[in-house]
């Protein structure tokens, strides 16, 4: 399913966030948006997501305008996995799961034996089969992130919104969770902090600097030594993997940067 963010501007306490901002994530697509802190990814994602609303602008899901749809609709086509999604209740695992099989239920409507399948099967696709019946209150900031995500997959949704959802998470899960999103075969829009992940799994990128997109494009085409340079303020060496293939990301101290300088000068 297609998402499609046009012209969209937005103010918050009368300050502007995000200046005319257009963007498209493809059926099927993983489309990452990247930036310095402050830049406003995370005010973008909640416009998509519904959390707060556009100034100005349209964003559209499949031909629809997502600011018509129920809130139901909505999360029956689209799932969210947030920063603010740690949930201090005293619900247990499995009960957190369930709650994203919500919107394909009526109000006082039982869980079914299906949706008890989704749910586990959802828990054993992030590694947390074993959790079922534990309070989330007794879980690592990362275990409850993968509860989440878990909760998202049980909607079964077409759309998948991530807000850094790798923060929580030590490097094995930060993988695993990367590998999960990349096999669902759904349309992914997530706002990414580490650049090399954004580089190995994204197929485009978006780059936000002061609220504005500065560039958009493949990996390739957008992690530049330049780019890198204009808009996070850092030194950088990129090559392409030799064994990914992909672009791959070493930031570099001033001091390394001034030496390599030197040593190009001193081959000349």
């Amino acid at each position: 399913m297609r998402i499609q963010v046009q012209d969209v501007s937005t103010s918050i306490n009368e300050k502007r966030i995000i200046s005319n901002i257009h963007l498209e994530a493809r059926s099927g697509e993983f489309v990452g948006v990247i930036g310095p802190n402050g830049s406003g990814k995370s005010t973008l994602l909640k416009n998509i997501y519904r959390l707060n609303k556009p100034d100005c602008g349209k964003i559209t899901l499949g031909d629809e305008d997502i600011y018509k749809l129920s809130a139901k609709k909505t999360a029956q086509k689209m799932a969210v996995v947030s920063q603010e999604s740690q949930n201090s209740f005293d619900f247990s695992v499995k009960e957190i799961v369930l709650m994203g099989r919500a919107p394909h239920k009526r109000m006082i409507e039982i869980d079914t034996e299906e949706d008890l399948r989704i749910t586990e099967e959802s828990l054993n696709k992030v590694g947390l089969s074993n959790y079922s019946d534990r309070s989330i209150t007794t879980l690592s900031g990362g275990e409850k992130q993968r509860v989440m995500v878990a909760r998202a997959l049980a909607q079964q949704a077409k759309v998948l919104v991530l807000d850094e959802p790798t923060n929580h998470l030590d490097i094995h899960h930060q993988l695993q969770l990367m590998d999960l999103v990349k096999t669902l075969d759904i349309t992914v829009i997530a706002a990414l902090h580490d650049l090399n992940i954004a580089a190995t799994y994204c197929d485009r990128i978006y780059v936000l600097n002061r609220g504005e997109i500065v560039i958009s494009g493949t990996p390739e085409e957008v992690l530049t030594e330049a780019t890198l340079k204009e808009v996070f303020r850092v030194n950088t060496n990129i090559v392409q993997h030799p064994i990914t293939g992909k672009t791959h990301i070493t930031f570099l101290a001033d001091s390394v940067s001034v030496r390599r300088y030197d040593e190009k000068e001193l081959v000349k």
